[in-house]
């Protein structure tokens, strides 16, 4: 999502990192009481008993890592027992894995290769693996969808639609037949909608096939950003990062995998003007319930769309993932990688 900060609030950050600062209020508590002796991160707000079910009465958000420019698109990579997230303005990918004092660079550029210096939203953002376990990279500043090789040069999957450029592909999610499913908002240009360079008069939400069939599913979402599918595939869920809109959308999943009139599934508008964040990524869990960044931290809806809780990070949050063995929620959320013990799994687990 697009979020500029003022220098100030940079170099605010920068001394918090540093330990120069004790506290950023509304954000980071003392040090929690936990075995693992990890500082916490925001408040837990509960709104539905169904919560409970999610979300341990004694459970808390751990701040793992920080000092990040903006964290996004965490994926968990099993073989390995490590996270892997964006920094999109820095370019950089980076690796955690428990015990580790800090994550450390794990591929840089991660999503503008070009020589001629930019600013913006260069690198990548949401991150997947493919069904054989290999990286695959939403590039904002290639503005093309990529895989990583074995010798960590990136092979492009898709860079086009009818001809013209994308804008910069976001977040995406993998069907088990193989096709990727991704949005393309304009937050990789650095005139956003108005960016000369952008050749598609639309923002869109596509499918990517087996064979390489790129399909536009829909261009009637202003910012199509964070987008998940059901457990049983029936569903498409989009996030809409519009200030003036911000919705998630659920889209039911035709049989040959186009996507039919969509519903909105959650209006969060009204908490843009007084929390933090916007609709952004998005995860499904074993049971159909999505935990969705937005307005207020991570908001927690069980399948019919009711609004069971939030993780409440005190910071704009970007995106989430389930990971260790699919209890473990991983959260992105602006200058923070955090995480959270839950007693549900992530699709796929």
């Amino acid at each position: 999502m697009d979020r500029s900060k003022p220098s100030l609030i940079r170099t605010f950050r920068l001394l918090a990192s540093c330990g120069a600062i004790a506290l950023i209020v509304g954000s980071v508590s003392a040090q929690d009481s936990a075995p693992s002796k990890k500082p916490s991160l925001g408040t837990i707000e509960r709104f539905d008993p169904r919560f409970d079910k999610l979300i341990p009465p004694d459970a808390k958000i751990e701040r793992l890592a920080e000092g990040f420019d903006w964290s996004e698109g965490p994926v968990w990579v099993a073989k390995d027992k490590a996270l892997l997230f964006s920094d999109v303005p820095e370019n950089i990918v980076y690796r955690w894995a428990e015990g580790m004092s800090k994550p450390e660079v794990f591929l840089k550029p991660s999503g503008y290769t070009g020589s001629t210096p930019r600013g913006g939203e260069p690198g990548s953002n949401g991150l997947v693996l493919d069904p054989e376990g290999r990286l695959v990279l939403c590039q904002h500043g290639d503005r093309r969808v990529s895989r990583l090789g074995p010798d960590k040069t990136f092979v492009t999957l898709v860079d086009q639609y009818e001809g013209k450029r994308l804008n910069s592909p976001n977040d995406a999610v993998y069907h088990s037949d193989g096709s990727l499913y991704f949005t393309d908002p304009p937050y990789g240009l650095i005139g956003k909608n108005d960016d000369p360079k952008k050749e598609l008069r639309f923002n869109g939400v596509y499918r990517l096939a087996p064979d390489g069939k790129l399909t536009l599913l829909t261009k009637e979402m202003t910012y199509p950003n964070g987008i998940g599918l059901s457990p049983d595939e029936k569903t498409l869920y989009v996030a809409n990062s519009d200030p003036d809109k911000a919705i998630w959308m659920a889209f039911p999943v035709q049989a040959d995998g186009t996507i039919g009139t969509g519903r909105v599934f959650f209006d969060a508008t009204r908490g843009v003007k007084t929390l933090k964040g916007l609709p952004d990524g998005l995860k499904v869990d074993q049971a159909g319930n999505l935990f969705a960044t937005g307005p207020g931290g991570v908001l927690v809806f069980a399948p019919d769309g009711t609004h069971l809780g939030t993780l409440n990070t005190g910071e704009a949050t970007a995106n989430v993932n389930f990971g260790d063995d699919g209890s473990t929620l991983y959260i992105t959320a602006d200058m923070y990688l955090a995480r959270i013990k839950t007693t549900t799994k992530g699709r796929g687990f």
